[in-house]
């Protein structure tokens, strides 16, 4: 009997044909359910959806929510909250989270948060008072604690909407005036304001506002950002303008550069040559809009490394 032989390279490139037959396997694997899913009722006819953000490892880029099993809205991985308008006065619903990779896999549900939504007012127009006295304390390095007095309303306050500059971030209850905020960065300013809605939907004017500084991670070294930073509008001569003023950070260095931002949008770069400010900086820009535009600065500085520091505080304006 003969016995055929492969010679030895042949083998060796039947097995790389083989490999690369085979190619790469497939993403099957679904990310978890996302967790922590609460609602609460914003009005009469809308809800607000908060949930969990899913860990780096899970790939996780989208996630779907759903009104009774029925999906009514896609938001990207970023997002952990979505507004969910067009319900019916006077109804219970019950809302899931599934997120979903970008293979597509799909995960379970989430656990049901139910909501009961109250009954709707007829011809209230009337917004409640704005929040009083709002007091922020970090609790760490990572969250914090805000606390503020409670809103009057003709009818009754259905919530309390928290914004961080001018983005909403969380909802609490109507009968809540205090709210445990988590997922902060370290060694990061935070400017917080609060909304309270009633049951028809009409927002209150914000609450004065309330600036805290997260604590440093180990390691991490003192906060950067730009101190006491106040925006203020002056009108001279017929020309509407808006100054700043900040304390310089201590950076151990020298800062001749700063980013400004209005509305969350880099905007112009502030720059000193060799006589930068070494305590108090100001800072004076005219603006073109038309009179009760409203804007949203901050600002931050060039560290001695050529990075870019913590933001300051932001403040709006209305030159």
């Amino acid at each position: 009997m003969r016995v055929r032989r492969i010679p030895i390279l042949a083998a060796a490139a039947l097995g790389l044909l083989l490999t690369a037959c085979s190619g790469p396997q497939p993403d099957t694997q679904a990310p978890p359910a996302p967790g922590g899913v609460t609602v609460q009722a914003s009005s009469a006819t809308s809800a607000h959806v908060m949930w969990g953000q899913a860990a780096k490892g899970d790939g996780v880029t989208r996630y779907e929510v759903y009104r009774t099993g029925v999906k009514v809205k896609t938001v990207p991985a970023t997002t952990t909250m979505v507004d969910i308008g067009g319900l019916t006065a006077s109804s219970a619903y019950t809302f899931t989270v599934r997120a979903l990779d970008a293979a597509d896999n799909v995960s379970p549900p989430s656990g049901p948060a139910p909501v009961a939504l109250p009954a709707q007012v007829p011809d209230d127009h009337k917004s409640p008072t704005a929040p009083g006295s709002l007091r922020a304390q970090a609790d760490g390095a990572r969250a914090a604690t805000l606390v503020w007095g409670g809103s009057r309303d003709n009818v009754r306050v259905t919530s309390y909407d928290i914004y961080q500059g001018q983005s909403k971030i969380h909802t609490v209850g109507g009968n809540a005036t205090a709210a445990h905020l988590t997922g902060l960065r370290p060694a990061t300013v935070y400017t917080f304001t609060v909304r309270a809605r009633d049951g028809a939907d009409n927002a209150s004017s914000p609450s004065p506002s309330a600036d805290l500084t997260t604590a440093s991670a180990p390691g991490q070294g003192p906060s950067t950002e730009p101190t006491a930073f106040t925006a203020k509008a002056r009108t001279t001569k017929g020309e509407r303008a808006v100054e700043l003023a900040w304390t310089v950070p201590r950076t151990g260095g020298e800062v001749t550069e700063y980013q400004m931002y209005l509305d969350g949008r880099l905007t112009t770069t502030i720059a000193w040559g060799a006589a930068a400010p070494q305590d108090r900086a100001t800072y004076r820009f005219v603006v073109q809009e038309k009179p009760g535009t409203s804007y949203a600065v901050k600002i931050r500085a060039k560290l001695p490394d050529g990075d870019w520091g913590t933001f300051s505080a932001e403040r709006s304006v209305t030159p």
